[in-house]
């Protein structure tokens, strides 16, 4: 995930994450994590810039700068083992973005699928995207068209999969502790 420091004065620290931009929940999670650090006072989030603004104590500032890049190291750092699926996942995203700069039917696909997937997550509080209900709609398929029997490595993957995903999509970067500074979101 990107993480622009776009505006830093002692006090005061506003980061853009191109990834918030419409997304509060990413947001919120990723602004939970950040209170966390010695100093924050307040954490407000802005998903219609996909911004976060932190404020913390001037006379903290050096624990302050020294718990955000430990966190933002950490958030960084970590990658998840990537499967045969998610390597796959990848390239599709990848042809996908490549066919969307150079055409608007395509670019109008790709988006509605980025905001499906957005849609989704915040009905399910971040609990399901569209990977795992694309997984379940390939095991349910697969099922009754060919069989429990003769599917069961295909079954028996794909529920890895979305398994695995789940676990990836709810693994806690930080010491699960409350948060020391309230988060705001705006409208």
């Amino acid at each position: 995930m990107k993480l622009d420091v776009a505006h830093q004065v002692p006090g005061r620290v506003r980061m853009k994450i191109p990834e918030g931009k419409g997304n509060p929940a990413l947001l919120k999670q990723i602004a939970d994590t950040f209170a966390a650090i010695p100093g924050i006072e307040q954490v407000t989030v802005n998903p219609a810039t996909g911004s976060l603004v932190m404020h913390y104590d001037v006379d903290q500032h050096d624990e302050f700068h020294g718990g955000l890049q430990h966190h933002v190291r950490q958030a960084g750092g970590y990658h998840a083992p990537a499967t045969e699926i998610d390597e796959f996942a990848r390239k599709i995203e990848e042809e996908a973005e490549f066919l969307a700069r150079n055409s608007e039917s395509a670019r109008a696909v790709v988006d509605f699928f980025k905001q499906l997937d957005r849609e989704i997550r915040v009905a399910t509080d971040n609990n399901v995207d569209l990977k795992i209900l694309l997984a379940a709609g390939i095991i349910g398929f697969t099922v009754l068209e060919v069989g429990a029997a003769a599917a069961t490595p295909v079954w028996v993957t794909l529920t890895l999969f979305g398994l695995n995903h789940v676990i990836e999509m709810h693994t806690r970067h930080d010491d699960g502790g409350p948060a020391a500074a309230p988060v705001i979101v705006k409208p």
